[in-house]
Order: C-alpha cells, then structure tokens, then sequence
C-alpha cells in the first residue's frame, strides 16, 4: 500500500524538498500549513496539484503547532505511517527577541505531535528536527555523545522537543528519533538567514541595486551543507529497524568571512569593497564553531554529503543571478494562486 506521511514546516526550505523527495519515493504526502493573509506556499508550488484532480498525491491541511486540537485532528483523519516535525521559529537571532514564541513553536510543538501520536493510537513513525544550535559551546567535534550546551531560546528550545522525543521512545516505545542537522542550505533558504542573505546581497550588488552588505560576527564558524541532500538523511533514519538518533554534517567547518568571500568572487566582486560590520547583528550569546562528526550516519544509515562547500556557494550565487536576471527581464511568471 501507498505510505503517507505528514511533514509539519512543509513550506520551508527542507519540507519543500522532503515532500518532492517523497513524492519520488511514491508516498501520498500531507503538509501542515499556517494560515497567512499573504502566499507562503511559493518553495511548494511546483509540486501542487489541484486535489480535484484523479490521483493527486500531494495535500495541504490548516493546522498549527501552538495548537493540540488541530494537530491531532489531522493525525486521526490522515493517519500517516511516518511524520517528520520540521516546523519552528528557526532564526536564532530573533529567538532573542520572542523566545517565549520560539519555545512554544520548536520546544512544545514537538511534544503536541508526539502526544498526538500516542493518545490516537498511531503506529507513525516520528522524526524530530533537532538542531546542531543545541551543541552550543561545546568544544568541536560535535557527535551524538557530546554534551548539549545550549546558547540562544531556540537552541534551548529545540532540546526540549529532542529530549521529549527519546523520552517518548524510552517511555513508550515509540519509534520517534531525532536527525541533528548542522547547518543545510540552498537556493530556498530564507533571506534572513546569513547564507541566504549573502548570496542575495551578491547578485543585488552585482546588478547596482544595493551598494553595502551589513553583517555580525564575520569569525563564527559552520559546517554547512547542501539541504536536498539532508532530507535524504531524514527519511533514511525512519527506515532503520530501530530508532535512534543522528548528527548529520560534512565534517567540515568554514566561517562567515569564507562564504563571503568566496560568494563575491564567484561574481567576480572583491568583498571588501562592500561588506560592512553592524554591531546590531551580533547575538547576546555568541555560537563560535559548530563541527560535525557524521560518521554513526555513515556507518549505520550509509549516508554522506556530496556537494562540497564551494560547490555549495557557487550554486546558491549563481542561482540568485539567474534569479535577478529573470525578474529584471520580466521573464518569471507571476505568483501562483494559493495552494488551500
């Protein structure tokens, strides 16, 4: 029979690969949606299909995190065989500035769902969206042994739904497990987040649409990989015969000063020339280097990185001016309507 399964933070970067991933995998998939007065499906779009239609495979539901009645509502209607959380308020900087919100989204929202599942009786395999933010100031290389040293509402946040997720295994043999990505991006990553907003700045710059780039902490250390690839990881840990939890990253660390300057000159642009530091974008509580060990991924999911990180940067760049070029052209369609 035909696997369904329920991802919650279906319109984000990695629900939007994940659900094309599944979708390839022949699965019926079910995204959980927030209401807006504004189009926030735009990452899902191309995968849309009229649900009139004979033999759509793809839905999308109302519901929320901060809400147990909704969520468990679609839990006994669609009954899914597995559900991954990927939804939160997942910008560690502002988890600064609504870290109670933040708490509620990433922290308590995880432990909704994993209720949900138990009280209706569900056989749904959970996955849990951890984070590599969880590590903190603990000393590199950070690996499924390392002790968790939270320092930001969202880090703290977000070991409270990974706690609550091998609580609920231990308590109730649930198979819930938890992938704790480093950082993962792509051309989908919010313009908020410093990868996104670099390479946006870059092909801005390069078409005289903006003249500065502000940045924080140019010295902050990641290992950054490429998000299609994780969401691999994701579903590979929910075929395992036993649950268990797992660091997924490159085992490489390169820092902010890298990524731009090495997104600058894929345009062929010195960076100096135009980065300036803001002391507003510096966190209260500053992460220094976040480094995986991935290699319990390797060895028991067979998974590894593929894209290295130039390749990483050179093609969020190159598809932020192809991008720009094709808005300034007229080229690109206008907006979809909304999905639900």
């Amino acid at each position: 029979m035909m696997k369904k399964a329920l991802i919650s933070g279906i319109t984000g970067q990695d629900g939007s690969y994940l659900a094309e991933f599944l979708l390839q995998k022949g699965y019926e998939v079910h995204g959980i949606k927030r209401r807006s007065s504004s189009f926030n499906t735009g990452r899902v779009d191309g995968i849309y299909t009229d649900q009139h239609q004979h033999g759509s495979r793809f839905f999308l539901h109302y519901a929320d995190l901060c809400d147990s009645s909704s969520l468990w509502k679609l839990l006994y209607d669609i009954r899914p065989d597995e559900v991954y959380n990927l939804a939160a308020q997942s910008h560690v900087r502002v988890s600064f500035e609504i870290p109670e919100y933040t708490s509620d989204v990433a922290g308590t929202g995880a432990l909704r769902l994993l209720e949900g599942i138990r009280q209706t009786g569900l056989k749904a395999r959970f996955y849990q969206a951890s984070s590599s933010e969880m590590f903190g100031s603990a000393p590199p290389p950070q690996s499924e042994h390392t002790v968790f040293q939270p320092r930001s509402p969202y880090a703290c946040a977000k070991l409270f739904a990974h706690n609550i997720t091998v609580n609920y295994r231990e308590s109730y043999g649930m198979f819930a497990t938890s992938g704790i990505l480093f950082n993962h991006e792509s051309p989908r990553r919010g313009e908020t987040f410093v990868t996104r907003k670099i390479t946006r700045a870059v092909a801005q710059i390069k078409f005289d649409l903006q003249e500065k780039l502000y940045l924080g902490n140019l010295d902050a250390r990641r290992d950054w990989g490429y998000a299609p690839e994780y969401v691999e990881a994701m579903w590979m840990m929910l075929q395992q015969e036993s649950p268990d939890d797992f660091v997924i990253g490159t085992g490489e660390t390169h820092s902010v000063r890298e990524f731009v300057e090495l997104a600058f000159a894929s345009a062929g642009m010195d960076w100096r020339e135009f980065v300036e530091i803001d002391p507003r974008y510096y966190r209260p509580a500053e992460v220094d280097v976040l480094l995986s060990d991935p290699s319990k991924a390797r060895t028991r999911l067979g998974w590894h990185h593929r894209a290295g990180f130039s390749d990483l940067v050179h093609l969020m760049v190159e598809a932020e001016i192809e991008d720009l070029s094709s808005r300034m052209k007229g080229e690109l369609k206008p907006a979809a309507a909304p999905s639900v």
